[in-house]
């Protein structure tokens, strides 16, 4: 069976090259919903300029279809909440501001 954890745990290896810490800390994945073997990810990027902004959703798509049973995977970029930086770890918060 699929758990949130688990694919939580596999996007957590998507850095974000551009400062360096993973995607999941920086707060930029809203919500992960798990039926069955179809995956669903509402996740935002920190700009909506963000020249990465398909190689992220690419890696974050590649990092979920990784955890075992995932068939489906579906990555939706949203815009709203817009992301800032108190979404962010306290580790992450610590480092960057």
């Amino acid at each position: 069976m699929i758990t949130q954890e688990a694919v939580y745990d596999s996007i957590s290896t998507v850095i974000d090259p551009e400062v360096g810490f993973d995607i999941v800390s920086l707060g930029l994945i809203y919500e992960v919903n798990v039926h069955e073997a179809h995956v669903h990810v509402k996740m935002t990027l920190s700009t909506k300029g963000c020249p990465l902004h398909e190689l992220i959703k690419q890696w974050t798509q590649e990092a979920v279809e990784k955890v075992e049973g995932v068939q489906n995977c579906e990555i939706e970029i949203v815009w709203e909440p817009a992301w800032n930086i108190s979404m962010a770890s306290d580790r992450v918060k610590k480092a960057l501001c």
